[in-house]
């Protein structure tokens, strides 16, 4: 029996998305659950499962076309089991019995197998395929996976400097954007060109955080299984400081304004596909240990490429930490359509003058990137100056001042 093969259905936030990857060519038998294709979209690979034991006999559409929701994209041929097939099978079993390992190594090189995209790109480069890192299911590679370490040999080429190349051997090669990387270039564009983007910058002395987590960090590790970091303190002063100033937790649609009864904070991590926000859903209802919890799984899942649509959707204020990188100061870009955004740095110890006396400290430029159609100058430092005050002074976490 013939059964379509389609593609998943998208989120209202997803309008298509495109065939990256088909993990099984025409003829080639695919068992129940086992992912035939993947789909990439704006945000998020999607994966396309087989229904049942069957053979693939058309596939409708290419790797690189365009896809709607739940579109056709191939059909596969239902495999029934007669009452001979049955009981050859069951001869099968026993004689799989006998041979477990060969069995299992067969099955980890089904599961490794890349599609015909890939094994085209790694041909025409001449890449061996052990050297890319991949980020599909059961370590399979996908198009994405060679494209980025295509991007990353061409960047650590161009950085040496071939002091005996003549003007003759000067070599350019053009790839693709992503997805994903094409996305987030027109939302950034957005952005810059549709708001009234304005920053505003302040200090913080990161000592009491720092002593904090030296006299507690073990005992918070060993009594809650994640490490104490310092996104947690942020999170925690975020949502108390949007408590107080529910314009920066707001947005704009259209001409209203629309104001959001809760405080999920989207933490942005950097992948090798390009910058993903997850979201904490109800931070406000959340204890530190559960959101560095939600950050380390988060962080995990982005760098397999794991995060799904639904993780990523929503938030009313969001956190980037440039300081991971070693970025001194900068001037983050508001995640649309939310009204504010939070910018931490790398602390770096400097003098400071502290009740008339010049001391060392561990300091961190925070800065606050927000709109200025909707916030003005008073409510954006005021609240900037909170999450300072609360940082500095940590009791202000506890007692919500």
């Amino acid at each position: 029996m013939s059964i379509d093969i389609k593609s998943p259905t998208f989120p209202e936030s997803v309008a298509d998305g495109t065939i990256a990857n088909w993990l099984k060519a025409e003829g080639e038998t695919v068992s129940q659950d086992e992912v035939i294709a993947e789909i990439e979209t704006d945000k998020v690979v999607l994966e396309v499962l087989a229904q049942s034991d069957g053979t693939i006999s058309k596939i409708i559409k290419s790797e690189g076309e365009t896809v709607s929701s739940s579109e056709k994209i191939g059909e596969y041929e239902e495999q029934i089991e007669s009452s001979s097939e049955t009981s050859h099978s069951k001869i099968h079993h026993d004689q799989e019995k006998k041979e477990p390992i060969k069995k299992h190594e067969t099955n980890i090189v089904a599961k490794k197998k890349n599609g015909p995209a890939v094994e085209k790109i790694l041909a025409e480069k001449n890449i061996d395929a052990k050297v890319v890192k991949p980020t599909g299911k059961d370590d399979r590679l996908t198009k994405a996976d060679v494209i980025n370490h295509i991007e990353q040999e061409h960047k650590a080429d161009n950085s040496l400097v071939k002091k005996h190349s003549s003007s003759d051997s000067r070599e350019e090669e053009r790839v693709p954007m992503s997805r994903l990387r094409t996305t987030i270039a027109k939302r950034l564009v957005s952005v810059k060109q549709e708001t009234a983007m304005l920053t505003t910058f302040n200090e913080v002395d990161m000592l009491p955080i720092k002593e904090l987590r030296s006299k507690y960090g073990a005992e918070f590790e060993q009594e809650h299984d994640v490490k104490l970091g310092f996104m947690g303190f942020f999170v925690i002063a975020a949502v108390q400081a949007l408590k107080k100033f529910p314009l920066v937790n707001s947005s704009i649609d259209g001409n209203d304004i629309v104001y959001h009864g809760f405080q999920d904070i989207g933490v942005a991590v950097s992948t090798d596909r390009g910058l993903v926000v997850p979201v904490i859903k109800d931070a406000d209802n959340k204890s530190i240990s559960e959101i560095e919890k939600s950050i380390l799984n988060f962080s995990q899942k982005a760098k397999t490429g794991k995060l799904s649509i639904e993780e990523m959707q929503g938030g009313t204020f969001t956190i980037s930490n440039g300081g991971v990188f070693g970025s001194l100061l900068s001037t983050p870009i508001l995640n649309a359509p939310q009204t504010a955004i939070l910018g931490m740095h790398s602390i770096q110890e400097r003098p400071v003058a502290i009740n008339g006396e010049v001391m060392v400290r561990p300091m961190m430029y925070l800065a606050l990137s927000y709109d200025h159609r909707l916030l003005d100058g008073k409510e954006a430092v005021s609240f900037l100056v909170s999450i300072k005050e609360q940082l500095e002074s940590p009791e202000r976490l506890l007692l919500n001042l």
